[in-house]
């Protein structure tokens, strides 16, 4: 059952108990904090917080003290995200109707998503001098605002005559999704909706930070990406081939600093293995729930809820290097910045 087309919260929408007078199980009292983050990926705190900022916009209707409560709202779209399975959220500890949860996860995911402007963004030049001083400190490479880089989220064919350009290099349907992080892992800017056919570069030279970026936005700012994108005066990639130690120290300096964006991938898909299981919803639902993710991980950040041991050990298998060659032929022009940045910097 597809989550479009959902009507609003209604007097229906209460869970289902097999005893009438069985009390409402409250996942605070019931859990400690450690059991708490396990099933729902963020601390109590965190959950409070969420229902402060979007809470009063979902709350039931009915005034029945049964009723779906904000709160629990969330924790039902929680556990969706840390298991993407339908079933194990319906028997977990509220007892409610599948559609009821369908409707839950469709409202709350909704409502997360639309914060997104609100906590994910590209540094302001205020910010800029911080960000690009704690990338500078990994590796001692100069003015850099982001690493980008995409990474697949499993989906279901769509089917029709379309869902072959789903299908991406490794066989498996995928939507190709972008990201920019700094260097603390905070996501600056996400892109969740093209094909896994897609190649990396079509998604940059489509986007708006990629116009962002030609206007000058960012100052002398740059960002870092592999080789599947193109060498640009903003965008700067590794050599293909070294010929010298200041090339060579280039390279291992780019590879080092843009090594946050990969690292964002594992713990995004740690803390919410909805992304790493893959999503089993119609094709345009699909986008708002890594949209949705992806705040809930900066907020998270903000907030210092850490992952558990036990989530940090998880075994993590990003795919296989999917790298293509870039699209667009290179110029001169766009060698120029790489090239003065390695004579500056690099040479010794």
């Amino acid at each position: 059952m597809s989550l479009s087309s959902l009507s609003s919260l209604s007097d229906h929408e209460r869970p289902t108990v097999s005893r009438r007078n069985e009390e409402k199980l409250n996942a605070f009292e019931k859990y400690h904090d450690m059991e708490f983050v396990s099933r729902f990926r963020l601390s109590k705190e965190t959950v409070l917080y969420l229902d402060s900022v979007f809470g009063s916009t979902i709350k039931p209707l009915t005034k029945r003290n049964r009723a779906i409560q904000p709160v629990d709202q969330i924790l039902i779209a929680l556990r969706y995200y840390a298991t993407g399975s339908y079933q194990r959220v319906i028997g977990d500890i509220f007892e409610v109707e599948q559609p009821t949860v369908h409707r839950i996860v469709h409202r709350v995911t909704t409502k997360i998503a639309s914060l997104k402007s609100r906590f994910i963004n590209m540094p302001t030049q205020e910010e800029y001098p911080v960000v690009a001083n704690e990338f500078f400190a990994i590796a001692g490479f100069p003015r850099v605002v982001g690493a980008i880089d995409c990474t697949h989220i499993k989906i279901n064919s769509p089917g029709g005559a379309q869902s072959e350009i789903y299908r991406n290099r490794k066989g498996y349907f995928s939507l190709n999704v972008q990201m920019v992080c700094d260097a603390r892992l905070r996501i600056r800017n996400v892109i969740a909706r093209w094909p896994g056919f897609v190649h990396d570069s079509t998604i940059f030279n489509d986007s708006p930070l990629c116009a962002q970026l030609e206007r000058g936005d960012f100052g002398t700012g740059i960002i870092l990406g592999d080789s599947g994108y193109p060498c640009r005066p903003y965008l700067l990639t590794p050599l293909l081939n070294t010929r010298t130690a200041a090339e060579e120290a280039y390279n291992r300096s780019q590879i080092s600093t843009r090594n946050p964006v990969e690292r964002l991938f594992g713990v995004l898909k740690r803390r919410f293995p909805c992304l790493q299981n893959g999503i089993g919803l119609k094709i345009q639902n699909i986008p708002p729930v890594i949209v949705a993710c992806a705040v809930l991980h900066n907020i998270a950040l903000s907030r210092s809820d850490e992952l558990l041991d036990e989530d940090i050990s998880l075994p993590y298998v990003e795919e296989e290097s999917m790298v293509q060659q870039p699209i667009g032929l290179e110029t001169n022009q766009n060698f120029i910045v790489r090239t003065n940045i390695i004579n500056t910097h690099f040479s010794t």
